[in-house]
């Protein structure tokens, strides 16, 4: 992809995410991702039950009687995205790949970010860190992490979900907001990594997947090849049994990964790429108002 072309397509999804993010999310938006933490605001006089643990020394001893500190809560968020890069999100077989998906969901959430003068921040994954680029406010930062979005290509193309929360629970000292993107195609368990990353931290989860990961066409013998590790190999999508066994591992692998998040207090939205996101983005939000 050229520079001139990657131009263009930034553009063309900052116009699109922009206006879905001013029009539909702002408010939503800032009620389901609310601070945390508590920041230090004023010092008036001690008053009757105050905690004498919020007494300022200094001004009190300037002034010769009792000055407590006041703390309110801290507005501003750090944002981060956690976006999977590997192999198997080159994948789609409607409208668009899993990858696009992505890039629009992204994009829509670092507006969203901005506008509510949150700094926003990305981690580009595979089975390793591939680019971690640290959370900042303003335009044209949203604009640099866009164009790492469509254009960012990765060293590796296999999938390791437990590093990558490992890395964010490390590298992240305050507490944060992260939107883990990704298609959730797994080999390890990473039961335990999310759990104390969501402890942490307010981790979501939006899984981004394919209608065909549902059920094979009957097409007859087709030759399937393994993004991640390029094994090959033939399906017959003519036999019936086949194509329930498919549906069948679909089926119990999206519940043991519901049943993870469940247990883990994690949000989550899974979307299709032939899906409106916006609609299941807003629905995810009103979950947590």
């Amino acid at each position: 992809m050229d520079t001139q072309d990657i131009i263009r397509k930034v553009r063309k999804i900052e116009i699109k995410t922009r206006r879905l993010s001013n029009q539909i999310f702002a408010g939503q938006y800032h009620s389901a991702f609310k601070g945390k933490g508590m920041a230090f605001s004023e010092v008036r006089e001690y008053q009757f039950g105050d905690d004498v643990r919020d007494i300022d020394w200094n001004v009190t001893a300037r002034f010769h009687r009792p000055y407590v500190k006041v703390f309110e809560e801290e507005r501003e968020l750090t944002v981060m995205l956690a976006v999977d890069v590997s192999g198997s999100l080159d994948f789609g077989s409607s409208t668009q790949l899993k990858r696009d998906m992505i890039t629009e969901i992204g994009a829509t959430l670092a507006f969203s970010a901005i506008q509510n003068n949150d700094k926003i921040g990305v981690v580009f994954f595979s089975d390793r860190i591939e680019k971690y680029i640290p959370p900042k406010k303003g335009r044209k930062h949203i604009l640099y992490i866009i164009r790492e979005m469509l254009d960012f290509q990765p060293e590796s193309r296999r999938t390791d979900i437990n590093n990558a929360l490992q890395f964010l629970s490390g590298v992240m000292k305050r507490r944060a907001t992260i939107f883990m993107l990704s298609d959730f195609y797994a080999k390890h368990n990473f039961s335990d990594a999310i759990t104390i990353c969501n402890r942490k931290h307010d981790l979501v989860a939006i899984q981004v997947y394919d209608r065909l990961a549902l059920e094979l066409p009957d097409v007859g013998l087709i030759r399937v090849v393994d993004a991640e590790t390029d094994e090959e190999m033939y399906v017959d999508t003519g036999s019936r049994k086949m194509r329930q066994l498919y549906r069948q591992y679909w089926t119990s692998r999206q519940a043991r990964l519901m049943d993870m998040l469940t247990k883990s207090n994690v949000d989550n939205v899974s979307i299709s790429t032939d899906d409106d996101f916006v609609k299941k983005l807003l629905l995810l939000f009103k979950r947590r108002n």
